[in-house]
């Protein structure tokens, strides 16, 4: 951002101004998006947006990088609770949670995984999943009766991997699998993957 905001008004307009980014993303996608339309939507002048975003990509970056802290916070959160559990049930919750987080909001979930150029979420979308393999390699680690794999990082990152692509595709593609399905689909791989 060009300049924080002080007075509450000032933040005010800068929340209006991310949120009408957001809408104008979504709307009219990303090969669409422009200052003047986040600004007509957020009902300021583009003067008025230029004191604190100097461009369009400063207000796309702030829209995507809330998207995917918010996402982190809620599969974090998810593990976080239940890193004392054990087996099927953790990994349904998990899996349960990765999939109501990228539901909360499957219209920014499209624009950022199909009209995104990759560059420009892949570093925000590697540090997510960072954050979750970190999680999971330590899981694996402090629990070897569950994990039969030769090295917890190695099998927390294909874990990853494969959950949030396969929560990703089931949200966007609403395939004629029924959510609870999809869970215990994710549960057998991912038993099978880490016993065999």
């Amino acid at each position: 951002m060009r300049k924080q905001p002080r007075q509450e008004r000032s933040r005010q307009m800068v929340e209006r101004i991310v949120a009408a980014g957001r809408q104008v993303l979504v709307d009219d996608g990303y090969d669409a998006f422009s200052t003047n339309r986040v600004a007509a939507a957020a009902g300021v002048s583009p003067g008025s947006l230029y004191q604190y975003f100097p461009d369009k990509a400063t207000i796309l970056d702030l829209v995507v990088d809330r998207y995917l802290a918010d996402t982190a916070e809620q599969v974090g959160a998810a593990l976080s609770d239940r890193i004392t559990e054990f087996g099927p049930a953790m990994v349904r919750d998990t899996a349960d949670a990765l999939v109501a987080a990228l539901e909360s909001d499957r219209a920014l979930l499209r624009v950022v995984s199909e009209e995104l150029p990759l560059a420009r979420s892949r570093r925000r979308l590697t540090d997510l999943e960072r954050q979750v393999r970190d999680l999971i390699t330590a899981y694996l680690a402090a629990r070897p009766e569950l994990n039969h794999r030769p090295d917890a990082g190695a099998a927390a990152w294909m874990l990853v991997l494969a959950m949030e692509n396969l929560a990703v595709r089931w949200v966007l593609d609403q395939p004629p699998v029924p959510r609870e399905r999809l869970l215990d689909e994710m549960v057998a791989m991912v038993a099978g993957y880490l016993l065999s």
